[in-house]
């Protein structure tokens, strides 16, 4: 588990939960992320849309999209990503291109890496890695043990085990 863990962590890995919760029902793989501003104001959030067939629409990815467009270089360096599971080596390079600051993970790759082993689900095509090991510098806390279960169990409804 994180250090330096606030209730504010807790309540935006809390609405990440929602928001892959969200996708879930609408029939797409279970992430959601939340973008929040250094003052605390929440200024985007989005939730997993590859069920179309486009495996770049991660959340992670469009809230990096959304803050380079929207965002001074600062206010991306002083905002927090929340989200449901760790950055894919995609949405870290995003992340990292577009100076984004800390990030925050209810889960880890490597514990959805363990996940979806178990339930015998074929590797992604690309290979999971931690975010440190796409974005050395970035600022990152996780996971958090009693939100990664929830997210597991999501997971697995996600492939039909629950």
């Amino acid at each position: 588990m994180a250090d330096n863990t606030t209730e504010d962590d807790l309540r935006h890995l809390r609405r990440c939960v929602e928001l892959a919760t969200e996708a879930l029902e609408s029939g797409d793989e279970p992430f959601g992320s939340v973008l929040v501003a250094a003052d605390g104001t929440v200024l985007a959030e989005d939730h997993n849309r590859v069920a179309g067939g486009d495996h770049t629409r991660h959340p992670e990815f469009a809230l990096a999209r959304w803050a380079a467009g929207r965002l001074t270089p600062a206010e991306r360096a002083a905002a927090t990503v929340y989200t449901s599971g760790e950055h894919c080596p995609m949405c870290a390079a995003a992340h990292g291109w577009v100076g984004l600051g800390r990030i925050v993970y209810a889960s880890s790759s490597e514990q959805l890496a363990g996940w979806l082993a178990e339930l015998g689900v074929p590797a992604p095509p690309v290979r999971a890695l931690p975010i440190r090991e796409v974005v050395p510098g970035a600022v990152v806390a996780g996971p958090y043990p009693v939100l990664a279960e929830e997210v597991r169990t999501l997971h697995r409804r996600f492939h039909g085990a629950a």
